[in-house]
């Protein structure tokens, strides 16, 4: 890693731009049950987008049965003017705001406090979403996470990570705490190790040669007898095998058959598949984990942040930066309209406070 002030901020830099183009490039077809990996793939011949290699081209006139998610025009190829509002997004200008506010020290209640006070109830989904009610209605942690909530081990807790990460460069077990501290108000066991396998793959991306040390440096931060981490590990030993992309996700679909297309463990294997067959190519690496389907503008954020931060803002092609225009759209009270490049440099200030 450059450890120069320079390197450290087009790094982080590069985790902002990348998560929130992986999103953008998600989002139009962010609904894994009619979204699948072979649809998605049809709709991209359909419209001449194979090989993808920019945001999704907008749907032909007539088509029927490949219907967008209806934020559609302002996420497509030639449409995009600043970022739509997503709460991936949300997720990480809030904990940046939360880092601001309270620092590393931070306790799970100060979590809970931010959302009820700058993120609207209806802006949440699933598990943040009983947690938040659970909040309003006086429970408290660990309670807000585990009372009346289906949504535990759901990717909910690993979309607010990156900022744990980008605030620990090369110290992947410092991300992992954090991330799992705001991880458990709203989630438990595999919901919460999803979090900070993130959080660590995020922060060893600093200094880690190539993926796969950033991903085993990942692992290293949780259970080892985890389905997550059971999960990841099958993934990288498919790809080591000389498995081509495609069928190692045909594999990886049985393995993880029936947990939905929300939850964390089959999106971990879409995600470190894209990271892994992407080979440290931004463009390739968002692009394989968006057409990998399910939670599709989740994985692409969070494909963007890890590739963006080892590749480093500079080197993104300005078909993914460009058209962001430097703009974040947010439901976050007070941030709404804030730029890429504010948003990063607040988080280079906490970054350099790390030991």
């Amino acid at each position: 890693m450059d450890r120069t002030a320079g390197g450290l901020a087009d790094r982080i830099l590069g985790g902002w731009t990348g998560r929130i183009a992986g999103n953008m490039l998600g989002k139009p077809v962010e609904q894994g049950d009619h979204w699948s990996r072979e649809h998605i793939d049809t709709y991209l011949r359909l419209t001449g987008a194979l090989p993808l290699t920019d945001y999704l081209p907008p749907p032909p006139p007539g088509a029927t049965g490949f219907e967008l998610r209806p934020e559609w025009q302002r996420c497509v190829r030639g449409r995009i003017d600043g970022s739509c509002r997503d709460d991936d997004i949300d997720w990480s200008i809030l904990g940046l705001h939360l880092l601001e506010t309270y620092g590393s020290a931070f306790t799970t209640e100060q979590v809970g406090r931010e959302w009820l006070t700058r993120l609207p109830y209806l802006q949440t989904f699933t598990a943040e979403r009983a947690a938040y009610r659970n909040l309003a209605n006086g429970l408290r942690p660990p309670l807000t996470a585990t009372y009346d909530n289906p949504y535990q081990e759901w990717i909910g807790a690993l979309i607010r990570a990156d900022v744990h990460g980008w605030t620990s460069p090369g110290d992947p077990r410092r991300a992992a705490s954090l991330a799992r501290r705001d991880a458990v108000l709203s989630h438990s066991g595999n919901g919460v190790y999803g979090a900070m396998w993130a959080a660590a793959v995020i922060a060893a991306a600093f200094t880690a040669p190539d993926v796969r040390t950033a991903l085993e440096a990942g692992l290293a931060q949780v259970p080892p007898s985890s389905r997550l981490a059971r999960t990841v590990r099958g993934t990288i030993a498919l790809y080591e095998s000389g498995l081509g992309w495609s069928a190692a996700l045909d594999e990886l679909a049985e393995r993880t058959a029936g947990l939905g297309w929300i939850h964390t463990v089959p999106n971990a294997a879409v995600l470190t598949a894209g990271l892994l067959y992407g080979e440290g190519d931004f463009t390739r690496t968002i692009a394989l984990t968006v057409r990998g389907g399910l939670d599709t503008d989740s994985n692409g954020a969070t494909a963007g942040s890890v590739a963006g931060v080892m590749c480093g803002a500079a080197a993104i092609p300005p078909q993914w930066s460009e058209p962001l225009r430097d703009r974040v759209s947010s439901a976050v009270f007070g941030f709404d309209g804030v730029g890429i490049g504010e948003l990063a440099e607040r988080t280079v200030r906490l970054a350099t406070l790390t030991p």
